[in-house]
């Protein structure tokens, strides 16, 4: 008797894990987002996956079209992405009201990431963890705020210390966050 009941909690065990990437609530485990350049053209896309409890949210990026070398990449406040210089996505993350930058000792924004790098050919491929974000909605540290955010791709490299944005140069690449 002892092994059939075993047996059948592990299997409920087993199936509720399998779940886990399955919305719970309202709250969503992962989303794409659609980076548009300046005239409208779709250059990228990002999956954000929301990481283990409190780890933060995995932003997979895969882009084209870029001058090569480096480009400051952020989370920005507000979930618009005007073109030509999507301004309307407002600052960086920061509901914590830190200075600019991972180098920075007042630092860093919750929407500071790490610089992209694109080849010869324009194409940049990054895998990086936003520590200070979620998708759980409701929390002060969501992606999903009222508002929204949004993804921005920089003309040139963060120094990853200047505030309030790297020196990282004009917009050139932007992605409203949606739940």
């Amino acid at each position: 008797m002892y092994f059939k009941w075993g047996c059948l909690v592990w299997a409920c065990l087993a199936v509720t894990g399998c779940a886990s990437n399955a919305p719970v609530s309202d709250n969503q485990t992962s989303v794409t987002v659609n980076l548009l350049n300046s005239q409208g053209v779709k250059i990228g896309t990002a999956v954000l996956t929301e990481e283990k409890a409190g780890e933060g949210v995995k932003i997979q990026l895969k882009a084209s079209k870029l001058s090569p070398g480096p480009h400051g990449f952020h989370i920005h406040e507000t979930g618009q992405c005007t073109a030509p210089d999507f301004k309307s996505a407002g600052g960086h993350f920061n509901p914590h009201h830190k200075a600019h930058g991972k180098l920075n000792s007042n630092g860093a924004h919750a929407g500071d990431l790490d610089n992209i790098v694109a080849d010869a050919n324009g194409n940049a491929h990054s895998e990086q963890v936003a520590k200070g974000v979620t998708l759980a909605k409701g929390q002060p540290h969501s992606l999903f705020k009222s508002g929204g955010t949004s993804l921005v791709i920089h003309e040139g490299q963060d120094d990853l210390k200047t505030d309030p944005a790297g020196d990282s140069g004009k917009r050139v690449a932007c992605g409203a966050i949606q739940s």
